[in-house]
């Protein structure tokens, strides 16, 4: 059984035996999300595809305004978890339980980061060049457990990596987070290997000796003999439920700015997480409140939406807090709550599915996508097999110094050109495959 106060912990990844002393108010893990806030990484979500293509006239969420929102979200479930824990436990009061919501708000912000462009078509170029594309031959030349990584590639183990790496250049702990902050983030805890159907991971077998050590650091248990998986940190399930309810409700909103969904469909889809009594009285507030524009009737449903879902979530990590703790709960927080808020839930599931994310601009980013990914990942991957060619000393000259792209192991090699393809920018994958496929020249 997991306990809060080994779980909740102020130690930092790569600075274990430092205690700096500090000059300013902020908690550990404030300074976990002000870090995260002022980098590069965090930054570079700006040009990701959240669902739609980059806007154009109309704006709608990108990776870095996901996050922002998810972070929001985060936050709130957070603290509102702490309160009622600390109400249910005295002993808690005065302790780092009242730093929930600040830790899972900067997992929230984080976990994201490790996507690449485009979207999760992005994802599965990276995956697909190895299994079907022109990588099939690099099966023979690597390890089993880097074949595994490479392809199952996981956005969500590569922002483990990102954040806990020490990448050329860099300290020793990467960004030296808090050991719950970085447990926080990682969704599927478990190697490439044991990942089941859905080839959902958690950490790549480079990374693998840093979550054990953080694991073993705060109780959290491992739940397989025969590989690398271990249960959640609690506050991962606190995390994917701010995404859960971010996405799904999100994308509803953007595709009635985008006249996917017409306002009748998408006040119907927002409406039914209310039984019809509250539903009348929404009505009724939007009529009070003079609010005649569409749009601006939706922000108001898509907010009474969103609190709705996070009070239940945290209903349900209350109510389920031993089996939290022990390792036994099935599932995400959002598939137990209540009627009628889990069957409007699956609803805008069902019309995402069919509606958004097959609709036409989503379709095409995709495919435009998969194209630009996976022609830098044969290029670049053919570069590193290959360093001694002209062509490859030359491409190998744009990546950054901090990929170890000219080590002698040629898995080393592999992983430097997976951090950078996979930390571009839409735009600057963009740019590169115009460059490298002729189609554009720099102008002077």
């Amino acid at each position: 059984m997991m306990n809060w106060n080994q779980l909740i912990s102020t130690k930092r990844l790569g600075q274990e035996a430092r205690h700096t002393e500090r000059h300013d108010e902020r908690s550990e893990f404030k300074r976990d999300y002000d870090r995260l806030i002022f980098s590069a990484p965090f930054r570079r979500m700006q040009n990701k595809t959240q669902v739609f293509p980059l806007p154009g006239s109309i704006f709608v969420h990108n990776r870095l305004t996901h996050s922002l929102e998810v972070a929001s979200v985060g936050m709130s479930l957070g603290n509102d978890v702490a309160r009622e824990l600390t109400s249910r436990h005295p002993e808690l009061r005065d302790t780092l339980i009242q730093e929930i919501g600040t830790i899972v708000s900067t997992a929230c912000l984080a976990h994201d980061m490790g996507n690449p462009p485009f979207g999760h078509s992005g994802e599965k170029a990276i995956q697909t060049f190895f299994t079907e594309g022109q990588g099939q031959y690099i099966r023979n030349l690597v390890s089993e457990a880097l074949w595994s990584d490479m392809t199952h590639f996981e956005g969500n183990a590569n922002a483990f990596r990102i954040l806990s790496h020490r990448f050329c250049g860099r300290r020793e702990g990467g960004f030296v987070m808090t050991y719950s902050t970085l447990a926080s983030i990682v969704k599927y805890p478990c190697e490439s290997r044991a990942a089941g159907k859905k080839g959902k991971f958690g950490f790549f077998n480079d990374d693998s000796q840093t979550y054990m050590k953080i694991a073993e650091e705060l109780g959290i248990p491992r739940i397989s003999a025969d590989s690398l998986a271990y249960a959640r940190h609690p506050l991962v399930y606190l995390t994917e439920a701010a995404d859960d309810i971010c996405y799904e409700i999100m994308d509803i909103e953007d595709a009635h700015k985008l006249k996917i969904l017409s306002f009748e469909e998408t006040s119907a889809l927002l409406l039914g997480f209310f039984d019809s009594k509250t539903q009348d009285a929404i009505r009724k507030r939007i009529i009070e409140e003079g609010i005649t524009d569409s749009n601006e009737k939706v922000i108001y449903m898509r907010a009474r939406a969103i609190g709705l879902l996070e009070s239940l979530c945290v209903r349900v990590f209350v109510e389920h807090e031993e089996e939290i703790l022990s390792g036994t709960f099935s599932g995400g927080l959002i598939d137990h709550i209540a009627e009628p808020s889990l069957s409007a839930y699956r609803r805008c599931q069902k019309i995402s599915g069919e509606r958004i994310y097959n609709s036409k601009p989503v379709v095409d980013i995709e495919l435009s996508g998969y194209k630009i990914m996976e022609t830098l990942m044969e290029q670049m991957t053919k570069a590193v097999v290959h360093p001694e060619l002209f062509h490859s000393r030359q491409l190998l000259r744009r990546v950054s110094s901090q990929y170890d792209i000219h080590s002698d192991d040629l898995g080393t090699r592999l992983l430097a050109v997976i951090d950078y393809v996979s930390g571009m920018t839409d735009i600057y994958a963009l740019d590169i495959y115009q460059k490298i496929n002729g189609i554009s020249l720099p102008i002077v």
